[in-house]
């Protein structure tokens, strides 16, 4: 079968390679893949800045945002033949951690996780894999191509509920919150803010287009300044960029017993010039909270499969700007400057 795979560590090394049919020992579900979202993860992989081979092995099957339909599966089992379903990422470590055990793997003591098109486990960019039951999540029918947006959206749903965990500590009605960063994770950060009766302002480089319409959209409010310009003092911040002015932005404006959520990885290798002392007293005195997170487990699947089957289809549908075949995946790489989701289709949904 064809997959897109890459030597992890080594840029240009990139091909559609004819692989071996995934192994039984995957999982007993058969699943024919329909498309793969691209993302920056994706993007480090290709560049050779990131990324880990199966044991034993040099190239790595690549992409974990998936969207497939069952093929085979045991009877009894979770998911049937036909359903629509998308692929956990993360894999608990062999060991396994106190919170691997318990399926908290999105919070791995010990690092031996694996995670499918990253870490060390082929991913879903090939026309079948295997899967066991536990890992798949169903989504709704209606959604058809829609469901390949599900593994962004866990990792918001996760964040979101970070933040009202820890908004949870005290009396907490939150009434206004700002994203920072209109790419997928961004949008679906302010769909889940919406859904959650909240007033959303996004906050994005992009003066006009399709992304400031999206969020408009949405009822959401779109601005192209700072965080103080766009809300004063927001109950809440889900910070997606990475950018490290906007995290400290975020730090330095959240309102009083306010959370801010790091959903971005900066690059590093840059500095800036802040006042700690204001900013450390600002955070205690004001009992601030700040929050990093990533990945998400099965529980944050559901809750991202929830949210989309509620959202509007007609939105949800523009969030994929384009759709790339497996033969021509390069182009999916070629960003345009009105791109949010670009997805590989590997088949016909």
């Amino acid at each position: 079968m064809k997959a897109l795979t890459v030597v992890p560590l080594k840029a240009g090394t990139a091909e559609l390679s004819d692989i071996d049919d995934p192994p039984e020992s995957d999982g007993p579900v058969l699943v024919e893949t329909l498309g793969v979202g691209i993302c920056g993860t994706d993007a480090e992989i290709l560049s050779g800045a990131y990324g880990w081979a199966p044991p034993g092995r040099e190239r790595l099957v690549l992409g974990h945002e998936s969207l497939g339909r069952v093929l085979e599966a045991p009877a009894g089992a979770a998911v049937a033949k036909g359903d629509l379903v998308v692929g956990i990422v993360r894999r608990p470590d062999p060991v396994p951690c106190a919170n691997c055990a318990v399926g908290e793997w999105d919070f791995c003591r010990n690092g031996q996780y694996t995670e499918r098109g990253i870490k060390e486990h082929d991913g879903y960019l090939s026309e079948h894999y295997r899967i066991t039951a536990d890992f798949a999540v169903k989504v709704d029918p209606s959604l058809g191509e829609l469901g390949v947006l599900l593994e962004p959206t866990s990792v918001v749903a996760k964040a979101w509920e970070q933040v009202g965990r820890i908004g949870g500590r005290a009396h907490w009605e939150p009434k206004t919150a700002v994203v920072t960063g209109a790419g997928p994770v961004g949008l679906l950060a302010a769909l889940l803010g919406v859904q959650r009766g909240l007033e959303v302002h996004v906050i994005d480089q992009m003066a006009s287009g399709l992304k400031p319409d999206l969020v408009r959209a949405l009822g959401a409010q779109y601005h192209t300044g700072s965080i103080s310009d766009a809300c004063k003092l927001p109950d809440a911040i889900i910070e997606c960029t990475g950018v490290g002015s906007l995290v400290f932005d975020a730090m330095e404006h959240v309102g009083v017993g306010g959370v801010v959520c790091l959903t971005g990885v900066s690059s590093g290798g840059r500095s800036l010039d802040i006042d700690a002392g204001s900013l450390n007293r600002s955070m205690v005195l004001e009992n601030e909270a700040m929050v990093g997170s990533v990945n998400a487990n099965r529980r944050h699947y559901e809750a991202g499969a929830e949210a989309l089957a509620k959202a509007d289809r007609a939105w949800l549908q523009r969030l994929i700007t384009r759709r790339v075949p497996l033969a021509d995946w390069a182009q999916a790489l070629d960003r345009k400057p009105d791109d949010v989701k670009v997805v590989v289709e590997v088949a016909s949904a």
